[in-house]
């Protein structure tokens, strides 16, 4: 090999070893740190202090009206009372759709405390909710969430008092409909006014604490959180993707609302324990409760010595924000387009600066920004056939979100885009030449910055920033051609790129799962495009043909393929070959095989990577196979149905479902796509209609009746299709009348065991069907059901497990 091929070389690897050690240390700088002892100073988060709390509360399951979520209330008015405090049980009926679906009310007790300021403005309210799903026992969600409010109030507590009002919530029935919440924002008098909210959840096992959330015009509170969090863990492109997406959580009422600001953080890894039985304490990762906890509390004290006055009203607009080394970086969201503007101006600037010089004929120039939009392509949907595969290979990925042990598919994933990155650049890069492609990789980030700031403004950082840095380093290089100045540059800018991109891949992956692994592919091929300035010195040279039999000193990269400097030239009089043997041409053998060595050694890579994925992750009683299944009996017919949910029911559940159902054999209680199929009816008796009053009028006729589920259940649905609702209220709680335009459908949840009231205004004299059914939790004693095999175990879902009985009373 020359000498300056092989100077070029060990260049171009010491350069990706630097940057390789960077992305590590901007990955570990967003992973939480270990836990505090028991023994942790007074005024400090403990995670083992508050893992006491996760255990009390995560000791079986508890949701909303169940007896054990009355054991959990009265540990927290203990707990606080114990404190000094003086916790309040506030109840309340809440109501609200936005859970999608069937429109939600629930009968609600949240516990409410305060904790008095010495100079208040405008009070802090933190937020956890204190119930679980029905089949889970909520040691991560939200016993994490519960157990930092408490370890809060501690070390509040334990020191001076506040400049503000602290409110301590936890609200009830959030798994059911978020109607704890919807309550207290309705009726409670501290929601009266504005205030700050920051609302703490869990949705996995383990991971960092993000925020996630912001209310709109954040600029001013991401400030502060900035400033006052140790190790912040927040992007604006969350944010921007969970105004997208139709999740919802505690905090939505309150967003909903209009007078409140606030931010909303969750720990999100591990996703395989969600909603399921796996959610104990037992399986909380620690570090994670502690960065949770250390941040709520770290923001809590900015915030309460604060003048809220000015942050519970919105900022003028909403930042952009990043995690950097340990730090947040920010800048108001002016200058977004700015930015994106300056990367595209600088995109093209090198593109015409490399034409102008001769390195590339406009064509090439032009090509490369069109070939360069192939991996931005190829490389999610090759993600997403990597899922497929896995799912063909294990069917019952099909029912996940992620597998329980996904460490190393998602390395997989890291490495197919390498390959589809390299495999691209490597076979292009002879016949195009590397300059056009470098350019156009950075033409393309550009253009994404523009695109992404027109639609997320918040996510328009990731492209714009490494485009702007990879833009400017490639004019510096053409204007100060050698590999000093490359090197240089090359450090800066993909330093940049790494800092910015490298974090948010790592946290996308747990974000939206292996399911949709396309999302942290496609960050992780802005994070290769943006590499292609390191990455082309680890390739062959590339000799310049015209030059072939002259004496005159030849360039590795001749002016059609790149700018070179004096280190990159050899002599044709003294080559530093042996004698009587040939550099590696284009077309040697050596030369080929140099091409394709690092496509190839990314192809191992995610061979490697799905092996050990495919050894690591196994099933076992702890982590098993979902597998989701319901019982659903019409007492009018006598039929009965199992239903499951399952995308691809497993073994296990395809012994009572065997064909696609519709949301009518399930009363429309469990929301489709459903397989069915048949069940033995059982001896459950379905809920009692008392008409309790009626009368008429010209324009139709009021009905109250009574609905008294005759077992122990957990909700109550009512529907009625057949004749205008004119208006309804239940247990006092008037139906909004944009929820009545197809009709009544409601889900109750928590009912009083004498039964729910509701009063219907229908339109017309004629006679009304009204559809009523129960639910219950547990299948076990059912005809015709048998307990799960060992390995299969119960899917995280509001219906998992669920019996519901159902009929129709004609009013």
């Amino acid at each position: 090999m020359p000498i300056a091929s092989r100077t070029r070389l060990v260049a171009g690897l010491l350069m990706l070893a630097t940057l390789a050690v960077l992305g590590v240390l901007s990955v570990l700088a967003v992973m939480p740190a270990a836990p505090r002892p028991a023994d942790a100073p007074a005024g400090d988060f403990s995670a083992d202090r508050a893992f006491v709390h996760v255990e009390r509360i995560g000791q079986r399951e508890h949701p909303a009206g169940s007896p054990a979520a009355g054991q959990v209330r009265d540990y927290l008015v203990g707990t606080l009372t114990g404190l000094g405090l003086d916790p309040q049980v506030r109840t309340g009926i809440g109501a609200t759709g936005e859970l999608g679906g069937v429109f939600g009310m629930a009968d609600t007790r949240n516990v409410v405390v305060r904790i008095p300021g010495t100079a208040p403005t405008v009070p802090l309210i933190l937020m956890a909710h204190y119930d679980s799903v029905q089949v889970s026992f909520g040691g991560n969600d939200d016993g994490a969430g519960v157990s930092t409010l408490l370890e809060i109030a501690r070390a509040l507590t334990a020191g001076p008092a506040p400049a503000n009002d602290v409110i301590l919530l936890f609200t009830d029935a959030e798994e059911a409909c978020l109607c704890g919440a919807e309550s207290f924002v309705t009726n409670d008098p501290l929601a009266a006014g504005r205030a700050v909210v920051l609302n703490v959840e869990s949705r996995g096992s383990t991971g960092p604490s993000v925020m996630f959330e912001t209310s709109p015009g954040n600029a001013d509170l991401v400030s502060v959180y900035g400033s006052a969090v140790e190790r912040p863990v927040a992007t604006s492109l969350a944010v921007e993707v969970y105004r997208i997406l139709p999740n919802n959580t505690d905090f939505t009422p309150f967003l909903d609302a209009g007078r409140f600001t606030g931010l909303n953080s969750a720990y999100i890894d591990g996703s395989g324990v969600y909603h399921s039985p796996q959610d104990t304490p037992a399986s909380m990762d620690r570090a994670s409760l502690q960065h949770e906890g250390e941040n709520a509390l770290a923001l809590t004290r900015a915030l309460a010595a604060a003048d809220l006055a000015d942050l519970a009203e919105p900022a003028a607009g909403d930042a952009t924000y990043f995690p950097a080394l340990g730090r947040l970086v920010r800048y108001p969201g002016w200058l977004v387009w700015p930015l994106a503007v300056a990367a595209a101006l600088a995109s093209l600037a090198a593109a015409a600066v490399a034409v102008r010089r001769g390195i590339a004929g406009p064509a090439r120039m032009l090509g490369g920004f069109g070939l360069a939009v192939v991996p931005v392509i190829v490389a999610p949907v090759a993600a997403q056939g990597f899922w497929a595969l896995l799912v063909a290979l294990r069917p019952r990925y099909a029912n996940l979100l992620d597998p329980w042990w996904p460490g190393w598919f998602r390395a997989a994933v890291v490495a197919l885009v390498a390959l589809v990155v390299l495999a691209w650049f490597g076979l292009l890069r002879r016949r195009i030449g590397p300059w056009p492609l470098i350019v156009g990789a950075l033409g393309v980030l550009a253009g994404l910055g523009v695109v992404m700031a027109a639609l997320v403004p918040g996510g328009s950082y990731l492209a714009a920033l490494p485009a702007l840095a990879g833009s400017l380093g490639v004019l510096v290089v053409l204007a100060r051609p050698g590999l000093g100045p490359r090197v240089a540059t090359g450090l800066v800018s993909g330093g940049v790129a790494v800092v910015i991109l490298a974090p948010t891949v790592y946290l996308f992956f747990p974000a939206l799962g292996l399911a949709t692994g396309a999302a942290a592919a496609l960050f992780a091929t802005l994070l290769a495009l943006a590499l292609l300035p390191v990455l082309d010195l680890v390739y062959p040279p590339l000799p310049d043909p015209s030059r072939r039999g002259s004496t005159a000193p030849a360039r590795i990269n001749s002016p059609a393929m790149g700018p070179v400097g004096q280190e990159e030239t050899i002599s044709s009089a003294r080559p530093s070959t042996p004698a009587g043997r040939r550099p590696p041409g284009p077309r040697s053998g050596r030369h080929r095989w140099w091409t394709a060595a690092p496509a190839l050694l990314a192809a191992a890579a995610v061979l490697a990577g799905t092996g050990l994925g495919l050894l690591v992750d196994r099933v076992d009683d702890d982590h098993p196979d979902p597998a989701e299944l319901a019982y659903v009996l019409d007492t009018d017919t006598g039929q009965a149905r199992w239903v499951s949910t399952d995308a691809r029911p497993g073994q296990w559940v395809s012994r009572y479902v065997t064909a696609p159902g519709t949301s009518a054999d399930t009363f429309g209680l469990i929301p489709g796509p459903v397989t069915t199929g048949p069940a033995p009816p059982a001896g459950l008796p379905a809920p009692e209609v008392t008409v309790l009053d009626e009368s008429a009028d010209a324009v139709g006729r009021t009905v109250t009746v009574r609905v008294t589920p005759q077992r122990p259940v957990r909700l109550v649905h009512l529907g009625l299709t057949d004749v205008p609702v004119l208006g309804a209220t239940v247990e006092g709680r008037e139906v909004p009348p944009t929820e009545l335009a197809g009709g009544l459908s409601v889900v109750f949840h928590a009912p009083p065991a004498d039964g729910i009231d509701v009063t219907l205004r229908l339109g017309g004299t004629g006679p009304a069907e009204l559809h009523v059914q129960d639910g219950s939790d547990g299948l076990d004693g059912l005809p015709g059901f048998t307990p799960r095999p060992a390995g299969v175990g119960i899917a995280g879902s509001h219906t998992s497990e669920m019996a519901v009985v159902g009929r129709t009373v004609t009013l």
